[in-house]
């Protein structure tokens, strides 16, 4: 299975984490062709349902990303986030899903190497986990 590239959905924080791939693109920063960016404006208003429907719709993995804890546009949006990660990767392994599938990080505007470094590292750790288990049910 050397060729298997891992589908990464990156839900992103609209003043952070997104500045921070729009810049790494432009500083020709390379990271995975694999990784879909959704753009919301803060992590606190992601849904633990959208994250749970990309594993089952095929996601090989799943980021969360966005401001530093206090650097919050809207307060502690990230603050919610963390929590709901946190509950998220105790119940995956409900679904058949490892919790390493998911990752939540804090990635400044300013810090376009350290996304397309996080990137690189995640789609190197799904390599390793192998193909999703939802994506195989769906093949069979």
């Amino acid at each position: 299975m050397t060729d298997f590239e891992p589908s990464i959905i990156a839900f992103v924080c609209n003043w952070c984490t997104y500045t921070a791939a729009d810049l790494a693109g432009t500083s020709r920063r390379a990271y995975p062709q694999n990784v879909r960016l959704i753009r919301v404006m803060c992590t606190g208003m992601i849904d633990p349902q959208y994250v749970i429907k990309a594993f089952l719709e095929g996601a090989d993995a799943v980021l969360v990303s966005g401001c530093h804890p206090g650097d919050c546009h809207y307060i502690n949006g990230n603050f919610k986030a963390r929590r709901r990660i946190k509950l998220l990767k105790e119940i995956l392994p409900q679904f058949g899903f490892e919790p390493q599938r998911l990752r939540l990080t804090w990635i400044g505007a300013s810090d376009g190497i350290q996304f397309a470094e996080t990137m690189q590292e995640l789609a190197h750790q799904v390599r390793a986990l192998g193909s999703s288990q939802a994506k195989l049910k769906m093949v069979i």
